[in-house]
């Protein structure tokens, strides 16, 4: 049997983080390819059914959780729970044991034609709520149990033995109230179905006063008796067809398509009091079912939407599902360029916090970005696009709806706009499913968060979310390199490395690049100098290319703009923590946390800086940044003797002293005077050492940055500018 695939290891570590992830919680799933997140979305819920299973198995608790499978004794124990009963809220029935995942899919390129794509979601939640509990029990706890006046109530725990508080009508039990009633209305109707009402008697002569009939006091009472008790029932029968009839996503589905109706200010106050009645009514079953019970919403294809739909959902995965004590865990799968690019250009993105990496910051609270593929996985899937293999193995199994896996057309891997609910694999059926043993992890979670050096909590922001996210990442970290069976390094650098990829992406980005550039360049010229650089220590690495990181801030402010304090980051990798790039190779696989499309831009920034040609246009072609910048004055003396300029330029440089620095930051006037060449050797020389003009680069495509926020980013990056 052959290792588990990768991906299968992020979804199964996914799967155990979001046992122990506390609610609400909203995850980032990163990835620019959609059959990849299909595929760990759907490998997520195998293995999340998986670990609830058997949480279930190991539980030696008292209070055993109630099955799932449905039967008549549950569904009058439930009905009698919420007609006469009421759950106490105690430290125990707040945090069970036991686990139950919902599983919803929200495709928002469904709702896509709508102005109200939020409210889409909501009634999403309802559908699906309805079809995992049953139509008839969100009925009968609205009208049995909801008030909304609880909203604005405090809750109170209390500490009792009991998990259930009877209802009581004038002191007395609500349900001993219906008994008594109900006994007395039986014997009362049994008594008058054998013997009869009694006749009224008449005396004779006496007067009527213009009536003809009298009731008299046994009939009275039978009305009372019966009446009253009936008069209840038919109520709350009227109720239950109303609601049963006119369902809330009915009435979400009618303001939707009501332009009048959901332009006001209270149809966004009923979805608002919808989504409270749902937290609600999940809360009430996890006291029922004594198990918790997490909500987990899968919102997919949000990156094909418009720009204002996107910030419409965002907003209501930060407003609507992250209310305290939600059950909710969003689940955001979006190829996270895209949805930068879309929410930057967005009405009403004003200010940096309007920005797409504010929000989701302000959001996420654990952030996943799928690492590219290894050689093996993409041969495997070129060979299963392709189709050359031979046997079963040419195939990509789906999961379908039995989830053992049956084989389907290739076709399926590359209709990636498909919203379907399978689970594309990149794997044999005979790959072994990921494993981690659990007691290591939680003994190793414990380590790292209790033996983090004193001075790391210094590096941390004094931001909740921020540290939600990297304690969720220093676990989700350490399953999967327990899964890809790695050596865990010493639990405070564990630590280390999960901020310094929360506090420094940009920077920490820039650096992976460029020793993924000198790799490659190190094969390229056949240089045996690469296993030495892996002794490096980043802080090395990154002062040699920080002058070429400078040079192109103005293009990466935004992403400058998620760093946080240059100085710190010194500290960090000068004197606290000594990372290599050894150990940036240690930690490759399980840097999740990291945004893979910031490593993007900053490469293709670099590759277009570093674009030359050859033959007769290398003189022409301008020299990479990183090549001027290391040039003393003999590299530009050899370089200007190469492209055939006349010895008395070389004189001036060598007697001026300029270096590839003086080149790269003097002032192009300066440098043409003290040269003296002619319009012609000018032009040639600064389009090889300058660059382009700047009336004649390409203009990148931003958000336009006021002249106060320019001068703090420049602020911001000054210490690591070159001197």
């Amino acid at each position: 049997m052959s290792k588990a695939n990768n991906d299968d290891i992020y979804a199964y570590a996914l799967s155990k983080t979001l046992t122990e992830v506390s609610s609400p919680a909203t995850v980032g799933l990163y990835s620019t390819c959609q059959n990849r997140i299909r595929r760990i979305l759907g490998q997520m819920a195998v293995y999340m059914k998986q670990e609830a299973s058997n949480i279930q198995q190991k539980y030696e608790g008292g209070h055993k959780p109630r099955s799932l499978a449905p039967s008549f004794g549950g569904l009058l124990a439930l009905i009698g729970r919420m007609l006469f009963y009421r759950p106490v809220w105690t430290k125990e029935n707040q945090r069970p044991h036991n686990i139950r995942f919902i599983d919803v899919h929200f495709s928002a390129w469904h709702f896509a034609g709508s102005d109200l794509l939020w409210a889409g979601l909501a009634m999403r939640l309802f559908q699906a709520m309805q079809m995992n509990f049953g139509k008839l029990h969100i009925v009968l706890y609205r009208v049995a149990q909801h008030d909304e006046e609880e909203e604005v109530k405090k809750k109170t725990m209390e500490d009792s033995p009991s998990h259930w508080r009877p209802k009581r009508f004038c002191c007395c039990p609500l349900w001993s109230l219906c008994l008594v009633v109900l006994v007395v209305a039986s014997i009362i109707l049994a008594v008058l179905l054998t013997c009869g009402l009694p006749e009224p008697e008449f005396k004779p002569g006496a007067a009527l006063n213009g009536t003809t009939t009298q009731v008299g006091v046994t009939e009275g009472l039978v009305i009372a008796a019966i009446g009253v008790p009936a008069a209840s029932v038919l109520r709350f029968a009227f109720l239950m067809g109303k609601n049963l009839i006119f369902n809330p996503d009915l009435k979400l589905k009618k303001g939707m398509d009501n332009e009048r109706v959901s332009i006001q200010l209270g149809f966004m106050d009923q979805v608002r009091k919808e989504m409270w009645f749902l937290s609600q009514f999940i809360l009430f079953m996890e006291v029922f079912e004594r198990r918790r019970i997490r909500v987990v919403l899968k919102i997919t294809n949000l990156d094909r939407c418009s720009p204002k739909k996107i910030v419409a959902v965002l907003d209501a995965i930060n407003i609507l599902l992250s209310e305290e004590e939600s059950p909710y865990i969003s689940i955001l799968a979006v190829d996270p360029d895209v949805l930068v690019q879309k929410v930057n250009f967005a009405d009403g993105c004003f200010s940096k916090e309007d920005r797409a990496y504010a929000m989701l910051n302000r959001i996420v609270t654990l952030a996943f970005t799928v690492p590219p593929l290894c050689d093996d996985s993409k041969r495997t899937l070129f060979h299963s696009l392709a189709g050359v293999t031979k046997g079963p193995r040419s195939l990509i199994p789906c999961r379908g709806r039995g989830g053992t896996g049956s084989l389907k057309h290739t076709r399926c891997c590359v209709e990636i706009a498909s919203d379907t609910e399978e689970s594309c694999e990149l794997m044999d059926r005979d790959t072994a499913a990921p494993d981690a043993n659990e007691e290591e992890v939680e003994e190793s979670v414990r380590s790292i968060l209790s033996s983090c050096k004193r001075n790391l909590n210094e590096y941390m922001l004094e931001d909740a979310m921020s540290m939600r996210r990297e304690i969720n990442s220093i676990r989700l970290t350490v399953i999967i390199m327990k899964a890809l069976k790695k050596e865990l390094p010493q639990p405070d650098r564990t630590a280390a490395w999960v901020v310094l990829a929360n506090q420094w992406p940009c920077r920490l980005s820039w650096i992976i690049q460029c020793v993924e550039d000198a790799q490659q360049r190190a094969v390229i010229d056949l240089n045996d100098e690469a296993d030495a650089a892996d002794s490096k220590t980043l802080w090395e690495v990154f002062s040699e290319s920080r002058a070429e990181l400078y040079v192109m801030s103005a293009q990466i402010e935004d992403l400058l703009e998620q760093d946080g304090d240059p100085e710190m980051f010194e500290r960090f990798l000068k004197m606290d923590f000594r990372f290599t790039v050894q150990d940036l190779k240690t930690f490759e696989e399980a840097t999740v946390n990291l945004d893979r499309s910031i490593r993007t831009q900053l490469a293709h920034l670099r590759g277009t800086a570093r674009l030359k040609d050859s033959g007769w246009m290398r003189n022409l072609a301008p020299l990479p940044i990183t090549t001027i910048i290391k040039m003393d004055k003999e590299g530009v003396c050899k370089e200007l003797e190469r492209m055939n300029f006349p010895s008395k330029y070389i004189d001036i440089v060598r007697s001026k002293d300029l270096n590839g620095l003086a080149l790269v930051f003097g002032d192009a006037g300066d440098l043409k005077e003290i040269l003296g060449m002619t319009l012609g050797e000018w032009a040639t020389f600064r389009l090889h050492f300058l660059g382009l003009p700047s009336h004649l680069r390409p203009q990148q495509k931003k958000m336009p940055v006021t002249p106060l926020e320019s001068q703090n980013q420049r602020s911001r990056f000054h210490l690591h500018a070159p001197s």
